[in-house]
């Protein structure tokens, strides 16, 4: 009993020794054959399988732009000077390159997209017998569409395709939706505030008219300019004074009284007319400009690079895919010889 306990002590003893170097290089050494012929299989595997006649190779279009910031043409280009709040030339920041991808990954986007370049067909999904297309669409678009926003706060727009004219046009097409859609969204401001002011003038000149009319009402009852015809009445009643003609200046007493009567509203009239024409005035300025923004149109965007048709595949990349699939294999492979070692070498029971 005890030789055969000390036995068993030796070989787990020996069997636990520490692993170095020269035990690494003796086993790729041993196993060199083995290693280089799965290699190669993965090689020639890689090789084969990358092939345009069995992995169709993708391209990819890149459309960079950067989006501006005039979100109002009237603001930003017949404002003064001092009081123009955005310059319609500067390149927009952060915050307008998160708006862009916001609007650019947007459902309105898309489905415009889909529908302009018919990619249900493009991409063979048949809405009739596929049972969640949208959902196959979707998949997709994430597969061969990217929006992302560069370190210099551009927006990049880089699509993959089979065909490579489609994958230009799309990201072209996708710049240009962004364009229209941001032009709508505004619009859907520009042209109720429109309505607003527009509404807003034509009040204000109902009420002047209406002032007007009132004036014209005391002009029939003699009154046409209070402070002209109060001097020239005043002259006549101080002449008719100092000749002593007491009945004339009767009279004109009694019609000193009639103007005085009624020429406080003349000029209360005559203020108010002023007061509301220096308003219609700017109601006319801002009608001007909401007019200038509904039917004027800038872009919404500085183009850096448009999309150009690519003449280099993007995908599959042989050498990339030809030098993992030999390092797996190459791992792959040593992890199951070690096993067979460990498991040959276990002492029989």
């Amino acid at each position: 009993m005890t030789s055969k306990a000390n036995n068993n002590e030796i070989i787990s003893s020996e069997s636990i020794k520490p692993l170095n170097l020269a035990d690494v290089i003796n086993f790729f050494w041993r196993w060199r054959k083995v290693l280089m012929i799965s290699c190669g299989m993965a090689a020639v595997f890689a090789i084969v399988i990358t092939m345009p006649f069995i992995t169709k190779p993708k391209y990819q279009a890149t459309h960079i732009f950067y989006p501006s910031k005039n979100n109002s043409i009237s603001e930003a280009l017949l404002s003064d000077a001092g009081q123009r709040l955005k310059d319609p030339l500067e390149f927009g920041e952060e915050e307008e390159a998160e708006k862009a991808m916001q609007i650019l990954l947007s459902g309105d986007l898309i489905g415009r997209l889909v529908k302009n370049f018919n990619l249900y067909k493009h991409y063979n999904i048949n809405p009739v017998s596929e049972k969640y297309p949208k959902t196959a669409m979707d998949y997709k678009l994430k597969e061969n569409i990217s929006v992302t926003r560069t370190r210099y706060l551009s927006v990049k727009i880089e699509v993959l395709d089979e065909d490579q004219q489609m994958a230009a046009d799309l990201a072209n097409g996708m710049a240009l939706l962004y364009d229209s859609i941001t032009t709508e969204v505004q619009n859907q401001i520009a042209i109720p505030a429109l309505q607003i002011v527009e509404r807003a003038l034509q009040s204000k000149r109902d009420k002047i008219q209406g002032t007007k009319d009132q004036m014209r009402k005391l002009g029939e009852e003699g009154i046409t300019n209070y402070e002209e015809q109060s001097r020239a009445l005043a002259e006549e009643i101080y002449k008719s004074q100092s000749s002593g003609k007491v009945s004339e200046m009767k009279k004109l007493l009694e019609e000193q009284k009639t103007l005085v009567k009624s020429g406080g509203d003349f000029v209360a009239l005559q203020e108010l007319i002023k007061l509301e024409e220096e308003k219609e005035s700017d109601l006319i300025t801002q009608y001007e400009r909401r007019v200038v923004d509904v039917n004027e149109k800038l872009s919404h965007k500085m183009t850096i690079e448009a999309a150009s048709k690519p003449e280099i595949k993007f995908w599959p990349k042989r050498g990339f895919v030809t030098i993992i699939s030999v390092l797996a294999t190459f791992m792959a492979t040593s992890l199951i010889l070690v096993f067979f070692e460990l498991y040959s070498n276990k002492p029989q029971s």
